[in-house]
């Protein structure tokens, strides 16, 4: 009960800490991560259906996770040097009277150690997968994986995240089923991000729209951990972004863009939309919402591919931005655009 009413009140500065935290990380740390790409030749030369016209360091993936493990290591240790000191009980001490002029105050630290002590398995297997997608992504940007290869490594980290609890159920109370639309969400996530990674700033910016929407859905359903972690995501990708878009310093190459499908995908599956006392069913199509412009244009790619007896993995100029391109607009209108149309079908979850 005090719990429950606790998680109503979680405060707000501590979610914009985690998304300032993040990004300012980010920030800091990508001019380092584009030295290191130089020095370890992890560039993406031009050619092809390559958009620039000079070798770009890989360093997108590398620096959104320093932006998300940093963070989280650095609330941690505050956390136990909390404990460690045995602050006061949040209900005797009265400290939700300073939620809004502490950053980490009695009340949200609580609420964060019982989260974490409750949650610490399912916290650390979403941080393992997500290194996990990072390496898979780092080696095919290396070594160009073979396609099976590469997807064997998708499929094994999804497995994996699933085994430790992250599933989907969708009302059907099986194993089985649970075990395999979990994971062919979560590859058919990372492959839609990838794919969307064709123009600068498309991939990030469409994962900071969808991390803010689920990121404000948690925050207002009191589910405070999911949220930080959205939070985090979105704060991590603003912080890119100005390396990204418009002009490119760095690319996400696949680990960036693997890692940002992978964690689209698993805020997705975290939330709970629906309890057995307030059952929600239709709240199950919220993430098909907020991640409707990369699910609609890998089916149509996919789909498209098909047709013409092409391999569906195979790249190609038929995406939504390339086809904006071609009716005149520029690659940096083409991604404006296609922001704005995710940004308007992600706020229709409000409605629910």
């Amino acid at each position: 009960m005090v719990l429950g009413i606790f998680m109503t009140l979680f405060p707000i500065n501590v979610y914009l800490l985690a998304a300032l935290s993040a990004c300012l990380t980010v920030l800091a740390t990508l001019p380092l991560w584009r030295k290191w790409c130089l020095r370890a030749g992890l560039m993406d030369d031009p050619g092809n259906r390559k958009i620039h016209d000079q070798p770009t360091p890989l360093a997108g993936g590398l620096a959104i996770m320093t932006g998300l493990l940093i963070p989280t290591a650095l609330a941690t240790l505050l956390l136990w040097w909390q404990r460690k000191r045995g602050g006061p009980d949040p209900v005797s001490s009265g400290a939700a009277s300073g939620l809004l002029f502490s950053p980490l105050d009695v009340h949200s630290a609580y609420l964060l150690q019982y989260g974490l002590s409750h949650r610490a398995v399912r916290l650390l297997s979403i941080i393992a997968g997500a290194l996990g997608m990072l390496i898979v992504g780092v080696l095919d940007d290396k070594h160009e994986l073979r396609p099976r290869f590469k997807f064997a490594g998708q499929f094994l980290i999804a497995f994996l995240v699933a085994a430790t609890g992250v599933r989907i159920t969708l009302f059907v109370p099986n194993v089985i089923f649970s075990y395999a639309v979990t994971i062919l969400w979560i590859v058919t996530l990372i492959n839609a991000f990838n794919f969307m990674d064709n123009m600068n700033g498309l991939c990030a910016g469409l994962g900071a729209i969808g991390a803010w929407y689920f990121a404000t859905i948690a925050a207002a359903e009191g589910q405070y951990l999911v949220a930080l972690i959205a939070f985090l995501t979105f704060g991590a990708l603003l912080g890119f972004l100005p390396y990204n878009f418009p002009r490119a310093r760095a690319f996400l190459g696949d680990a960036g863009s693997h890692l940002i499908g992978y964690l689209l995908a698993v805020l997705a599956i975290l939330p709970h939309f629906y309890n057995p006392l307030h059952l929600r069913r239709r709240a199950v199509l919220i993430p098909l919402f907020v991640l409707a412009v990369p699910l609609l244009d890998l089916c149509w790619v996919v789909l498209l591919r098909w047709r013409v007896g092409q391999p569906f993995y195979q790249g190609d100029t038929n995406h939504l931005s390339h086809r904006l391109v071609r009716l005149g607009l520029t690659q940096t209108q083409a991604v404006l655009m296609i922001w704005l149309l995710a940004a308007l079908l992600g706020g229709l979850v409000y409605l629910y």
